[in-house]
């Protein structure tokens, strides 16, 4: 454990969903403004080993890290706001602990002690809390504890935020509660109860917090946040207000007017060491904010009715939207309710279609009739994943007159399997991180859309999938006009298709979603939305 790195633990309470990791991802923005190296690592109280196996609905979408690491969510966000990658050590679960712990006692590494919660899987905790800090490589390093203090889940993380206090001593560790300061209409009230009886919890567990951050839909008045200081035992100026904001991306600049930066810094005895005050984040909001123009782009998929499902899209278009100073308007549309007749009515009054990635056959012919509307109209097109494959089979089935052409994911006996399993998957037992998983190369044709997007000739994406474009129909498909404009220089597996002569239409088997940043959008996605804006004009 690197003595100078420093260590923050954000717990939550009250409400779970109150952001923890946005104000995480905020805090360490204006911390690396201020010149520090940071980063953040999310610990989730469930016993799955990694959210990969879980449906989308249980957890919002899984995000995939650089070295293939499939975690949570939160990950998205800290990327996002850092502009930094995160890894498999920046998230870990529950299950992940038990499953070491568990490992270690099988081969006897315990020398036959009794394995208990205390000390073994605490010391475990704390072991991955200050592995990220071990090499010197960071000046902070901010834990997000998931769940609410008081959930038997979370129990084992506090009692290792406690003793991890104790372990580093003083000014090398605080303890920020987020937590919820509810309005009562009834009574025209904010009421400081909840957020009381939340830090009598943390207190309980041994754990004094330094710093409060209170959600809110209304301003705290100064007798509400001297009555949280004296209640809740901290100083009246670290009661932070965090009033709810119009987009997550203001919440950096709200934490650094309440200057919760500044209280971490001193409480942690930091000197800054640069301040470049934001200035290209304000740029993006500023551009964001007022746009010059407007268009709708069709979301298809199955789980549109939890857009956490599609985070890191959702997010890309908001970054690739403020590039092009548009404001894109997404609908998200089930692709279960598109059939041939109701397809036009659904999908005629858009500028752009993004057919999503997923799995299973739950959906598909939807998404089938989704492609044919969007090359037949000449309306740009981007299939992610799924989406690409789905674009392959349209193409298949319609255009080569292969009627019965599919994935053999969702027909393993199909006559033509466009679409097919690798060699190495054939056989695989398990589910979990079983995939092609993080980042690989990928070649650009010389002259193609993707290649005049990106403007180099070769590109690192991240995937996250285990059906692979069979080149058996390689030739046929770009004898007829769709081209492999991306291809993996060491399998030589199809990662882009295009057609040619189409205004913008795309497929990746990567996800480019998930290397979208606020500084840096995703080139796929602000050249879709400026192939949208074109069809806009032209309509």
């Amino acid at each position: 454990m690197a003595s100078s790195t420093k260590y923050i633990f954000i717990t939550g309470g009250v409400t779970s969903s109150l952001g923890k990791g946005i104000i995480a991802a905020s805090l360490a923005k204006l911390l690396q403004s201020r010149g520090f190296s940071v980063t953040i690592q999310k610990f989730d109280p469930y016993l799955n080993i990694d959210p990969g196996t879980l449906n989308p609905y249980e957890h919002g979408e899984c995000y995939v890290t650089e070295d293939g690491a499939e975690t949570d969510l939160d990950l998205g966000h800290y990327e996002r706001f850092l502009n930094t990658p995160t890894s498999q050590d920046n998230n870990v679960t529950t299950g992940r602990i038990y499953n070491n712990v568990i490992t270690k006692e099988r081969k006897g590494e315990y020398l036959g002690k009794t394995v208990q919660v205390i000390p073994h899987i605490t010391d475990e905790i704390k072991r991955n809390f200050f592995k990220l800090g071990e090499d010197g490589k960071y000046d902070v390093v901010i834990t997000e504890i998931g769940g609410c203090v008081g959930d038997i889940e979370s129990l084992p993380f506090i009692e290792a935020v406690r003793q991890a206090k104790w372990d580093i001593g003083a000014n090398n560790s605080l303890v920020i509660h987020l937590t919820l300061i509810p309005y009562l209409a009834a009574a025209k009230e904010l009421k400081t109860k909840p957020t009381q009886h939340s830090v009598k919890q943390l207190l309980e567990a041994g754990i004094q917090p330094d710093i409060l951050v209170c959600r809110t839909e209304y301003h705290l008045p100064q007798e509400v946040k001297k009555k949280l200081a004296l209640f809740c035992n901290v100083q009246l100026n670290c009661v932070i207000e965090a009033m709810d904001a119009e987009t997550i991306y203001d919440v950096p600049l709200l934490m650094k007017k309440e200057k919760l930066d500044e209280r971490v810094m001193s409480k942690l005895k930091l000197t800054s060491k640069s301040n470049t005050d934001l200035e290209q984040w304000k740029d993006f909001l500023g551009r964001f904010k007022n746009p010059t123009q407007e268009v709708t782009i069709g979301l298809i998929g199955k789980y549109v009715s939890l857009p956490d499902s599609y985070k890191s899209i959702i997010e890309a278009f908001v970054h690739a939207g403020a590039a092009c100073e548009c404001k894109v308007h997404l609908k998200l549309i089930s692709s279960e309710e598109l059939h041939p007749e109701t397809v036009e009515k659904k999908l005629e009054e858009l500028d752009g279609i993004l057919v999503a990635p997923g799995f299973g056959e739950r959906g598909l012919e939807g998404k089938i009739e989704t492609v044919k509307f969007a090359r037949e109209n000449n309306i740009p097109f981007f299939g992610i994943c799924l989406g690409m494959q789905v674009a392959v089979i349209e193409f298949a089935r319609n255009v080569l007159g292969h009627v019965k052409a599919n994935s053999t994911e969702m027909d393993a006996e199909t006559p033509s399997p466009f679409i097919a399993l690798m060699e190495e998957q054939k056989n695989l037992e398990q589910m979990g991180g079983t995939m092609r998983l993080g980042s690989y190369s990928c070649d650009l044709k010389k002259g193609s859309k993707a290649a005049q997007a990106y403007g180099k000739p070769k590109v690192q994406e991240r995937h996250r999938h285990r059906y692979e474009f069979n080149n058996k129909y390689l030739e046929e498909m770009e004898s007829a006009g769709m081209i492999a404009s991306g291809i993996n220089p060491d399998s030589k597996l199809v990662e882009i298709i295009e057609i040619k002569n189409h205004p913008w239409f795309i497929g990746t088997q990567f996800h480019p979603e998930y290397k979208s940043t606020v500084l840096n959008p995703h080139p796929l996605f602000v050249k879709f939305i400026s192939a949208t804006i074109d069809n806009k004009k032209n309509k």
